[in-house]
């Protein structure tokens, strides 16, 4: 009897040891340090070259981070947004959500000199990840969010796929938790990385609707703050201004913190994306904790990690590519 015990305590083991191991090796992990040995210089590189230039252009953290983000909503974080468009194919990049994207200097600066000193060795898409981890640390002198490494580079990239995939500012709460979870990011995800909108700017065709033909009745979103909606006519004229931009967080725009939240609270949120997070309880009770303040900065960086894995290519998948643009 006490051996049977024994021989099964030793298979149960056996077992949970090796399904460990199995999941530990499929698909491969990313991981703290990863180029420790290949590019020890690396991180440093991205970072020093990072801050170098959000220190003459401030709007570069909201630049780089919604390319972050654009670039895992479509076949993961595997600087797909990165790729030209060739004469047979039309680029993620050059997709509608995709066109006011900009900041892929700082990429291209970053990954020319990471050729120069390890060739061949660190990914468009960990470079990516980092510039945009680094670029809202600036602010803060040090690294808001852990960024694992170790994703390789894809070889395909569709503008067809990025409209199909990249979350829409006019989205309703029930698309954009479908969005979300089609990527394996949770409801608290959801909330906590539109927080990311406490920095930068919005385009006025992306939210006048808002403001001049919510139901197609020449009416304006009631769930919009009257006054802040005042506010936005005199700045979009017209419901076509595709040109004119406006903050995201007013008074805020370049400052990451957590007064997108508490703009919410008071219905000043820009998109109807926005709005939405106050539609369902569960969203809605997400926003008043982020209000307590440190409480965003600690969610957000646990979030941007599990954004940071969503379908990453590792070990022989995809390859390094010599310029991000290009496939090798």
């Amino acid at each position: 009897m006490k051996g049977s015990r024994l021989d099964f305590f030793v298979i149960s083991l056996t077992t949970f040891l090796l399904l460990v191991a199995i999941r530990v090796c499929s698909g491969g992990e990313l991981r703290k340090n990863f180029y420790e040995n290949s590019c020890s210089q690396a991180e440093q590189i991205v970072q020093t070259i990072t801050w170098k230039r959000v220190a003459t252009n401030a709007t570069l953290p909201a630049k780089l981070l919604r390319m972050h983000f654009h670039d895992c909503f479509v076949r993961g974080c595997d600087a797909s947004v990165l790729l030209n468009s060739t004469a047979n194919n039309t680029a993620e990049k050059d997709a509608i959500p995709n066109l006011s994207l900009a900041g892929f200097d700082v990429i291209d600066e970053i990954k020319n000199q990471l050729e120069k000193t390890c060739p061949g060795k660190v990914s468009c898409a960990d470079i990516l990840a980092l510039a945009a981890r680094d670029s809202v640390s600036f602010q803060f002198n040090k690294p808001m969010w852990e960024v694992l490494t170790g994703r390789r580079d894809g070889r395909i990239s569709s503008a067809t796929e990025a409209l199909a995939n990249i979350p829409s500012p006019i989205f309703n709460f029930t698309t954009l938790i479908q969005s979300f979870a089609s990527k394996n990011l949770t409801l608290h995800d959801l909330v906590v990385l539109s927080g990311a909108h406490t920095i930068g700017v919005g385009h006025c065709n992306l939210f006048s609707n808002r403001l001049y033909n919510f139901t197609g009745k020449g009416d304006s979103d009631p769930s919009l703050n009257s006054t802040y909606a005042s506010f936005l006519r005199t700045k979009c004229k017209t419901l076509s201004d595709n040109t004119t931009t406006v903050e995201m967080d007013p008074n805020s725009s370049l400052t990451f913190d957590n007064n997108y939240f508490s703009n919410l609270k008071l219905q000043k949120g820009l998109f109807q994306s926005d709005a939405a997070l106050l539609t369902n309880k569960g969203a809605s009770n997400i926003v008043d904790e982020m209000i307590i303040a440190g409480k965003f900065f600690t969610e957000f960086g646990q979030s941007m990690k599990r954004m940071g894995a969503i379908g990453i290519l590792v070990g022989n998948d995809g390859e390094i590519r010599k310029n991000c643009g290009v496939v090798n």
